[in-house]
């Protein structure tokens, strides 16, 4: 019997919905909740699938997966890849790769990263260039870290004076700059398993439990498919099984503006029933597809084999590509 285990934190209601519905599906596949200890170093674990919902926030859980996926256990999403990620890289790729997104420009942290002096910054230019970066990105703009995720630490400047007012709390962190898209449509998509596309209508303007469009105005179908093109070419790029992509759409174009989330909200309470109910399937389907087809062979020990995804098999695009969107 193939296993799947699910590991989570402070969410309820996504983690049980995709346990019963791949027990219920009754595929040759259970699920359940994963439950640690002590890990012991190269020692196989009991599931052919993680799903991984938290290890973002516990270390010991990330290195726990690593060594997992070490033993033959495909770990959604890859954790090699995902520790090395952030959304600076992100935008950059979607440049190479011929996807629309944001000027935007990665800053020096405002205060020096601990243990560290002057002396450690004999690299930088100083006095920073301000005057061309606010040329070349524009107000209003965004300032927000160069990884991160929760909406923490993201500020709107509308001008110098906005800027340097936030630039000087954020410590250490590492920032951007980002050029604002004043948007007509935005929109928040699932992309499960590199080749499901669920396109939702959000307003990242409201409060958060209702960003999510009830009853929205359907979209131009030429926009709505190109959306669905460019969060397949970012995801296939990344090589995420599970993510969200996000677009502000400003004349008639899809920017990019937040396509690292691998851990995405799939709370029943912030994306509403319908929208549940199809990520809950779609990634149970995923999950059930890949316990079936893993052989738990050892893959290649080179980190481009991890990096490539999961288990060593390569994610690059399918020729055949399955859409769904509401």
């Amino acid at each position: 019997m193939k296993r799947v285990g699910i590991m989570f934190g402070q969410e309820d209601t996504f983690p049980g919905a995709v346990v019963a519905r791949i027990n219920e599906m009754n595929k040759g596949v259970i699920a359940e909740f994963v439950q640690l200890g002590i890990t012991r170093m190269a020692e196989p674990e009991k599931y052919d699938v993680i799903i991984d919902r938290i290890s973002h926030d516990i270390p010991y859980y990330r290195a726990f997966l690593k060594n997992a996926m070490l033993n033959g256990t495909i770990v959604i999403n890859n954790p090699f890849w995902w520790s090395a990620d952030d959304k600076f890289f992100n935008y950059a790729l979607a440049s190479k790769i011929g996807v629309a997104a944001p000027k935007t420009v990665l800053l020096p942290s405002h205060a020096h990263p601990p243990n560290t002096t002057s002396q450690s910054m004999r690299n930088l230019h100083f006095p920073i260039d301000w005057k061309a970066t606010f040329e070349y990105i524009g107000f209003p703009a965004f300032l927000k870290p160069h990884s991160g995720g929760g909406w923490k630490h993201v500020y709107k400047c509308h001008n110098e004076g906005d800027f340097f007012h936030y630039y000087h709390q954020t410590g250490d962190i590492v920032m951007t700059l980002q050029e604002g898209i004043q948007f007509k449509e935005y929109v928040r998509c699932y992309v499960i398993g590199q080749e499901k596309v669920h396109v939702m209508q959000y307003d990242p303007l409201q409060p958060h439990d209702s960003r999510y469009v009830k009853d929205p105005k359907p979209l131009d179908k030429k926009l709505e498919q190109r959306i669905i093109d460019d969060a397949l070419k970012l995801n296939h790029a990344l090589g995420y099984d599970l993510n969200t992509v996000e677009f502000a759409v400003r004349d008639g174009i899809p920017y990019a503006i937040d396509f690292l989330n691998p851990a995405p909200d799939a709370d029943y309470h912030s994306v509403g029933p319908e929208n549940f109910t199809w990520v809950v399937n779609a990634v149970s389907e995923m999950a059930i597809e890949k316990a079936l087809a893993n052989d738990r062979k050892p893959a290649e020990f080179r980190w481009a084999t991890f990096l490539q995804g999961s288990n060593g098999v390569s994610s690059s695009p399918k020729s055949s590509v399955r859409v769904a969107k509401k």
